[in-house]
């Protein structure tokens, strides 16, 4: 009883402003108690925030939390469904002269026999032609970063600056790297350094990285031509060592963030071209015919100098965390349900058949026959018999390398 009369005292002498110790009428008293009232709740949320000083943690959570658009549960499909933030996509349709027509066959041939399960239906869907050339040189604007719905990571629209180019020329869909963005310049060195662009380095495959002038027996001549060599080729890599561009293997430094990756000099990019996946120059040969990449899986290889690849990672890194939230969206993309082999009869899969859940012992196998797990179906690396695959330096992790053991 005497700390409740100790609250009411307090709580009085608190709403006395301005040294008035009565309280004859009720409508002063309801004046000054919204007031206080209010006040009390701005400190309150003041005592909160201080409380909670931002850590790593909070910092972390804060960050995450912003990352993907969950919806709040008014209905079971959209309870878990969680997408990944991309407030930079264009919000309108793709330019009609780079794309095609996709008419769906349902995973038929031409017999119309299955050859392909687990797909059908699906929305209708326009192809987007991406260029994985780059053959025109020239600085190229990036108008536009859009969605693509026929592969995981973003395209970016770009338009070159040359005014000699045809109509169909001017105008490309490229692999948008992740941080490019509306207004950014993008350039294609496939064709080899243009002459002039740095003063005192020139590209040939008998000269690379090399200072132009008479070779001299002088030592000081010998050092100075060095160090112009290295000014040269530093001032090459801070024009073309930008995210987007594309450069040849002989000309990218050892440690920079690559992706698509060809493997002909000739050839349109083949590797490394899944959202959020990058590669990793390792090392150039000495020869000067072969660099050293390491790609997304672990696996180290050698690709031909003259090849080419786009400098940075892949755009759209978060959408392996994405959750479709329901086996409708699925269907939407085009993705038909997977039966369990042992969910079948014993004449349409080898773990068929059987009362219960049983599938008699038996070695995993595909629905053809083939060993499931365990058993190799590529050629092997050094590991293997001689003369395998004289490309692959290391082979990708596997088993216990894979989990660091």
């Amino acid at each position: 009883m005497l700390s409740a009369r100790c609250l009411l005292r307090s709580c009085f002498s608190a709403l006395n402003v301005g040294g008035s110790s009565s309280f004859a009428s009720s409508s002063s008293s309801a004046s000054v108690l919204p007031h206080v009232l209010a006040r009390s709740r701005q400190y309150a949320t003041e005592a909160t925030t201080s409380q909670q000083a931002p850590t790593e943690v909070n910092a972390a959570l804060a960050r995450t939390s912003v990352l993907y658009k969950t919806y709040k549960p008014v209905t079971p499909g959209i309870r878990h469904l969680k997408r990944p933030l991309s407030p930079h996509l264009y919000q309108g349709r793709p330019l009609r002269e780079l794309t095609v027509a996709l008419r769906k066959r349902g995973g038929r041939n031409n017999h119309g026999r299955i050859t392909v399960r687990h797909i059908g239906g699906g929305h209708k869907q326009r192809i987007r032609i991406v260029d994985f050339m780059r053959n025109d040189p020239g600085p190229c604007d990036v108008v536009r970063i859009e969605y693509d719905p026929g592969r995981s990571a973003h395209i970016a629209l770009i338009k070159n600056r040359n005014p000699n180019l045809c109509g169909g020329r001017v105008w490309s869909y490229i692999l948008a790297p992740d941080t490019l963005r509306a207004g950014d310049v993008v350039e294609s060195f496939r064709q080899g350094i243009p002459d002039g662009l740095v003063p005192g380095f020139t590209d040939s495959k008998e000269i690379r990285g090399k200072a132009l002038g008479n070779e001299k027996e002088d030592p000081n001549s010998q050092t100075q031509a060095a160090s112009t060599a290295s000014l040269a080729l530093g001032v090459l890599r801070s024009i073309t060592i930008k995210p987007g561009n594309v450069v040849p293997l002989r000309l990218v430094p050892p440690g920079t963030i690559i992706h698509n990756i060809a493997l002909n000099p000739q050839g349109r990019a083949i590797l490394v071209r899944s959202a959020g996946t990058f590669g990793q120059v390792v090392a150039h040969e000495e020869s000067g015919k072969y660099t050293q990449v390491r790609l997304q899986s672990g696996e180290v290889r050698k690709v031909l100098q003259d090849c080419v690849a786009t400098i940075g990672k892949v755009s759209n890194p978060l959408w392996k965390n994405r959750n479709l939230g329901k086996a409708g969206r699925s269907r939407w993309l085009g993705r038909r349900p997977r039966v369990r082999g042992m969910a079948m009869n014993r004449c349409d899969h080898p773990h068929g058949g059987g009362r219960g859940k049983s599938k008699g012992n038996k070695q995993p196998r595909s629905i053809w026959g083939w060993l499931a797990k365990g058993v190799r179906t590529r050629k092997p690396g050094p590991k293997g018999p001689k003369n395998s695959n004289k490309m692959v330096i290391r082979e990708r992790p596997r088993g216990k390398e894979k989990r660091g053991l």
